[in-house]
């Protein structure tokens, strides 16, 4: 990995998981329309989450990163940003309270369009037609024109993100996040439940610290941290000629930047070392996340992060381990000795939900509330054993009232799912169910003792 890197250089690797295009002229045609575009994201706002997941890496804080499955040109409104970007601060709100320690807010938000599949091509019926790869892509009816790749879709792409990225920054500074607003609880998924009682003392708990705080004077008119918050943008580096046109030069210290997102990732099926994936998140300054399922070895593991990261600098990488419940003991303790030993600064975060997708008998595919919650279990009590830190959580979910996955305390089953299925891709966490998962998060972080703790909201 000590060949030149451009931002080209990706191709001249294999590119797994990339649509072909049938008109080359035009692909060109609109990259080039995208490269005159201003970047979506800056330099210094990549730097500034690296330097909050390097206070995750040192125990500092903890990640949660969370939202679509696949965000959507037909359902892009603001109601539904609102409310995911809601859930999510609500669900910090529960993690840093029990965890003393800041929470690095990153949304799969604002560039997560587009979706690796297990197969090129589906089939109904007698008919097969190229799989659905997420709108930037192609379309989702399931019709031969709908799924032919058209390049236009990503200039759409860049329009809806940047329209999301305008209003999320509006929530996040405005006043939408002032503390006393985020803390006003929906608890009503657990009403009449055995949980519902100790949900509600958590939020009594704090409630009861935000009064405590409102009464040494320190509210949303004084302190600025009680009614702004950081919130960061993420996105799996899928359609490399989309990173390629967004990724530009920083002026101010030489390094390159992928515009396109604060942070990126590498998903599972494309995680190859000398494929093009790999070879363009190499070079980018952003924060990188490399998603580890069951096939990876501890070996290729450390020459991954030797490519992606080779200064080894803290809050540059972050591991996004995605094994199934029930095999994570089967599988991150060997990937964490092998960090360990060789000296490695990474995140540890757990996706509890790629792992853990099932047909359910309906027909539809869903993720069992149970298996996600167990698999986050496990993923704690490994480093709980090998005295490593876990650090961050990666959730699929929505803040919109949606049956996709079954389970939890609405007791949703397969039965239900038909009811609010909107996904276009894989099923994600109601809103209920995030908060609900954030309460039970909370009990494992409470058990957690970082040796760096700060104030509950510091």
């Amino acid at each position: 990995m000590n060949r030149t890197w451009t931002k080209t250089s990706w191709r001249s690797h294999e590119a797994l998981q990339m649509p072909v295009y049938p008109d080359d002229a035009k692909l060109g045609a609109v990259t080039a329309k995208l490269a005159s575009y201003p970047l979506l994201v800056f330099a210094g706002e990549a730097r500034r989450l690296k330097a909050r997941l390097a206070d995750v890496v040192e125990r500092k804080a903890f990640l949660l990163q969370g939202g679509d499955c696949a965000e959507s040109f037909a359902e892009f409104n603001s109601d539904s940003i609102r409310d995911t970007f809601r859930v999510l601060l609500q669900m910090a709100v529960v993690l840093t309270f029990a965890a003393r320690v800041p929470v690095v807010k990153v949304g799969r938000m604002a560039g997560q369009f587009a979706k690796p599949r297990s197969a090129p091509n589906e089939k109904i019926g007698d008919v097969e037609l190229p799989s659905y790869r997420g709108d930037i892509i192609n379309g989702f009816d399931f019709t031969p024109e709908s799924r032919v790749p058209d390049p236009e879709r990503m200039i759409h792409a860049y329009m809806q993100s940047a329209a999301t990225l305008n209003l999320l920054r509006a929530f996040a500074t405005g006043g939408y996040a002032d503390l006393h607003r985020v803390q006003s609880w929906n608890l009503d998924f657990a009403s009449g439940s055995a949980e519902a009682e100790k949900y509600q003392e958590l939020a009594r708990r704090i409630s009861s610290a935000v009064d405590f705080m409102d009464a040494c004077g320190l509210n949303p008119n004084t302190e600025s941290k009680l009614r702004t918050v950081e919130f960061y943008t993420s996105h799996e580096a899928l359609l490399l000629p989309y990173e390629e046109a967004l990724t530009r030069v920083d002026s101010t210290t030489g390094q390159t930047v992928a515009g396109s997102g604060h942070m990126i990732w590498i998903g599972d099926r494309t995680r190859q070392l000398d494929g093009a994936h790999v070879e363009f998140c190499r070079g980018v300054l952003n924060p990188v996340g490399l998603k580890c399922g069951p096939s990876l070895e501890p070996g290729d593991l450390l020459r991954l992060i030797d490519a992606l990261n080779p200064q080894n600098e803290a809050g540059r990488l972050t591991l996004i381990c995605r094994t199934g419940a029930g095999n994570v003991g089967k599988h991150l303790p060997g990937w964490i000795r092998a960090v360990e030993r060789a000296g490695k600064k990474v995140v540890w975060s757990c996706d509890p939900m790629h792992g853990n997708t099932v047909k359910s008998d309906s027909g539809y595919k869903t993720r069992p509330f149970e298996k996600v919650l167990a698999e986050v279990r496990e993923f704690f009590e490994v480093h709980a054993a090998e005295g490593t830190y876990a650090g961050g959580v990666h959730f699929e979910m929505t803040g919109k009232d949606v049956t996709e996955c079954t389970g939890g305390l609405q007791q949703l089953t397969p039965a239900d799912l038909s009811s609010r299925y909107h996904t276009a891709c894989d099923p994600r966490l109601n809103a209920s169910q995030a908060l609900e998962l954030a309460f039970l998060l909370a009990e494992e972080l409470e058990t957690v003792t970082p040796p760096h703790r700060q104030t509950a909201f510091g």
